[in-house]
């Protein structure tokens, strides 16, 4: 039965640690960097001879730039897991994340049924302006239809996206009445922070969900307000956080540690010591502090929380995270694309090294996620493998170990619901999203009556009526949840009571909902306590 615990989330988990290995981790300063003057165009290498040879005298037409992506990305493949070759059509997508904006219209998609749904549409963004509404149906693009079982959602995106202050039009389908709606694209926030409230009179939350160019901003915004409402305790969530910019986690961690402590330090074969201390006063220095993390909290989420354990400053709770102790930096090349290099490994204040070993290359390295589920360290804390031969102590003389991630002070299983082969379909191939959207937009009137995400967690009594439905619905498709264990059946209600809440407040609704009965805050909560 334990092979099935995992089913739900191994997708998710290899899908992110990807993302999280090959986007994140390379410093600010060398985000826009260029490689001219690392390479002399006096000396023609081998590939350029190559590829002159293919271009000159080749028997059939071909695409060079694909011959030189493909020999880059191989080059890549060759060094260590997180070095990466981006070819110049898809930088600009891939610095989203720690640019920290995009250009579009401002709203969140998906595709059910065929037809694209608008989920959500940002307050005050291009969108809004323009009317758009939650539960519209976009036909069309341009004129341009974008109805289809084969056209990806990738394709959808880069149609409706544009530069600001562009003009689109959209044909939608609203009230089953067709009407052209015009919107002037604009520049879209990425927000780093999923969430921010105040669990009790006392204790504040943060979710941050990666380190951009204005995560520390959002992070001292939140910090300001959370102490207007009387904060004395914190419990930061870096659960799937995969990194980031390693300057914004050294700024955060400046928030928590007073002093000239040491932060973090970098050195490589072709780099000095740099070192990374605490400069001002911070805004948070004495209060009680819990940081959550998995085993998807990467790189920069490990350079906070190892840096905070090792100064005994914050309790860490969860499980061990991913294992990535290197830095990037990233390149731009002559035609527009990049590789993001590793140039150093980072090191804790006690001088943990926390990245895993990757001698065995990127498919053995990737893989090591799913063997600890299978060795069971997910679920059950003396299961973790991996060396302890480096130890090192935080500065009260507590043990900890270098070479495989930050290892928690408390752990937290993996949640060990057993899930039927049924339920896993429910979740993997949309229906529980499609469900619950469905549901959301036929009770609209329902959702006006709570003002904050909090008082619909506590108010919001028709969870009942909306599994019912469920029930109905999935079994259409010869899934049945009848006769599922009692504790899936509350599950998955959470989960639509979180998915509900964050149609109508995004993901600041869907965690201050979810976390009323999550694992991890109820051991947080314990913590602090004490």
């Amino acid at each position: 039965m334990r092979n099935k615990k995992l089913q739900v989330w191994l997708p998710l988990i290899f899908s992110l640690i990807m993302i999280s290995g090959m986007f994140f981790g390379f410093k600010l300063h060398q985000q826009t960097g260029s490689a001219r003057g690392f390479f002399k165009k006096d000396k023609r290498t081998s590939l350029q001879e190559a590829l002159d040879l293919v271009r000159n005298r080749y028997v059939d037409s071909v695409s060079l730039d694909s011959l030189q992506d493909g020999a880059l990305q191989n080059m890549m493949e060759h060094l260590d897991p997180h070095s990466v070759y981006i070819p110049a059509n898809d930088l600009s997508e891939a610095n989203e994340d720690i640019v920290g904006n995009f250009q579009g219209i401002g709203v969140e998609f998906n595709i059910f049924s065929d037809t694209v749904h608008i989920l959500f549409v940002i307050p005050n963004g291009p969108g809004d302006k323009a009317k758009l509404q939650i539960g519209d149906r976009i036909l069309k693009v341009d004129d341009s239809s974008i109805v289809s079982k084969t056209l990806p959602s990738a394709d959808i995106k880069r149609m409706i996206r544009g530069k600001a202050g562009s003009k689109v039009k959209l044909t939608i389908l609203r009230n089953n009445k067709l009407q052209d709606v015009f919107v002037t694209r604009g520049t879209i926030p990425i927000p780093s922070i999923d969430a921010a409230y105040m669990i009790d009179g006392s204790t504040g939350f943060i979710k941050l969900n990666k380190f951009s160019e204005t995560t520390y901003q959002e992070f001292m915004d939140a910090m300001t307000q959370l102490k207007a409402k009387k904060m004395t305790s914190l419990i930061l969530d870096l659960r799937g956080n995969g990194g980031g910019l390693m300057s914004q986690a050294v700024n955060i961690a400046d928030e928590f540690l007073d002093d000239n402590k040491l932060i973090v330090f970098t050195k490589g074969t072709n780099s000095e010591r740099q070192e990374y201390r605490a400069k001002k006063e911070g805004i948070f220095e004495k209060g009680k502090l819990v940081v959550l993390v998995d085993e998807l909290s990467a790189s920069a989420s490990e350079v906070l929380s190892g840096a905070l354990q090792d100064w005994d400053r914050a309790t860490i709770v969860g499980r061990r995270t991913f294992g990535k102790g290197l830095v990037q930096e990233q390149y731009v090349l002559s035609d527009g694309s990049a590789i993001r290099l590793t140039v150093a490994r980072y090191y804790t204040p006690s001088g943990r090294s926390i990245q895993r070993p990757y001698e065995k290359g990127k498919k053995v390295y990737m893989e090591e996620l799913y063997h600890r589920y299978e060795d069971g360290e997910l679920m059950y804390a003396d299961s973790m493998h991996f060396s302890k031969k480096d130890s090192f102590k935080t500065n009260g003389g507590k043990v900890v170990f270098g070479g495989g991630g930050i290892v928690p002070d408390y752990f937290v299983p993996v949640d060990t619901s057993l899930y039927t082969r049924g339920v896993t379909r429910l979740y993997l191939d949309g229906r529980f999203s499609n469900f619950v959207y469905q549901y959301y937009i036929k009770n609209m009137s329902e959702w006006q009556k709570y003002r904050t995400p909090a008082e619909f967690a506590v108010k919001y009594q028709n969870v009942n009526d909306a599994w019912e439905q469920l029930v109905a619905y999935a079994a259409k498709d010869s899934i049945y949840l009848k006769k599922i264990p009692e504790d899936d059946k509350k599950d998955i209600q959470n989960r639509m009571k979180a998915y509900l809440a964050r149609f109508k407040w995004r993901t600041q609704g869907f965690y201050q909902v979810l976390g009323t009965n999550d694992d991890m805050i109820l051991k947080a909560k314990e913590v602090l306590s004490k």
